[in-house]
């Protein structure tokens, strides 16, 4: 199976009063057709941001962007219009990504008007087909966002990203702001809809939970780097970086026999702004050495399991 995103050595840098900030870091990985990457870590971490600099609504440092072979790295202008078809996006908040002067029928009909390509009756009918696959009644299509709960107008938020047929959608936190019962739905919803229309997901969350549910493959990400990427199962029952394990380790447990064995990490996370050559995670990691101090990087421990840590042979 090919891929149908490549990324290779991205970099997105913020210069602020205080220095730089490497919010996204030497980021490598791919996505093959019709799966579902995964990326997680905790708040400040960069996945956002890359999520929107895979979209261009951030204008990349350095590195390169793939879209089937295709660089698209600094594409602009018409380039970028075409190219906007095939990627989209699901935003984590499901209010304020919509217009609040739009009726729903009207935000899922909007992507498909701006792009040229259908005749009035073909909006009409897709439009319905659409809305009819994310479940919005017919009741409901008249509505305006405020109308409705936080569940349906992230199926609404659904259905827009969906208008273009995209081959590739970046969903970032999509269920984090919904009830834990409608979270459920939701994610049941796109793997339904993946597995109909064959589009290929990127998975952006801080839920390992809802991230096992979903993917095929994880990346973790720690200060805009990523510190292990592997399949999912691989991921779960045989994490190998440090900060792999204290977030699994926080996942609660159903089964009341297993004893709680919480991995503690001293302090908070640090800051991206001019951070130290070595090991981003070193300050909190309680298998921390010398040797952490010295630039880490991605290697391929396993087959397809890859870990930034000098000292995953020795944990």
């Amino acid at each position: 199976m090919s891929n149908i995103i490549e990324v290779n050595h991205l970099k997105k840098y913020f210069k602020s009063a205080h220095g730089v900030n490497h919010a996204v870091d030497d980021v490598t990985f791919s996505i093959e057709h019709g799966e579902t990457l995964g990326v997680v870590g905790e708040s400040g971490c960069g996945k956002s941001t890359l999520g929107r600099v895979l979209m261009h609504l951030l204008e990349p440092t350095d590195g390169e962007i793939l879209l089937e072979g295709k660089d698209i790295t600094h594409i602009k202008g018409k380039e970028l219009t075409k190219v906007r078809e095939e990627i989209q996006m699901i935003f984590q908040d499901p209010y304020s990504s919509l217009n609040p002067r739009m009726c729903i029928e009207s935000i899922v009909r909007e992507p498909m008007k701006l792009s040229k390509k259908y005749k009035k009756a073909q909006i009409t009918e897709e439009s319905e087909r659409l809305m009819d696959m994310v479940g919005i009644d017919q009741r409901l299509r008249q509505a305006y966002p405020h109308e409705l709960d936080g569940g349906r107008r992230q199926r609404v938020g659904i259905a827009r990203a969906l208008a273009l047929n995209p081959k590739f959608v970046v969903c970032d936190e999509p269920v984090s702001a919904l009830d834990v019962s409608i979270q459920a739905q939701v994610l049941n919803l796109l793997m339904d809809i993946q597995e109909r229309t064959k589009v290929t997901y990127m998975f952006i969350t801080h839920d390992l939970s809802v991230v096992r549910h979903i993917s095929n493959n994880i990346c973790v990400m720690y200060l805009g780097q990523l510190v292990e990427k592997a399949e999912t199962e691989s991921l779960f029952t045989n994490a190998l970086h440090p900060y792999t394990k204290a977030l699994l380790s926080a996942i609660p447990s159903t089964d009341i026999r297993k004893p709680l064995e919480l991995l503690a990490l001293k302090g908070e996370i640090t800051s991206a702004i001019n951070p130290k050559p070595g090991c981003r995670f070193a300050p909190r990691c309680p298998y921390a050495q010398e040797a952490c101090n010295q630039p880490q990087k991605l290697v391929e421990v396993e087959k397809n399991h890859f870990v930034s840590c000098c000292r995953v042979h020795e944990l």
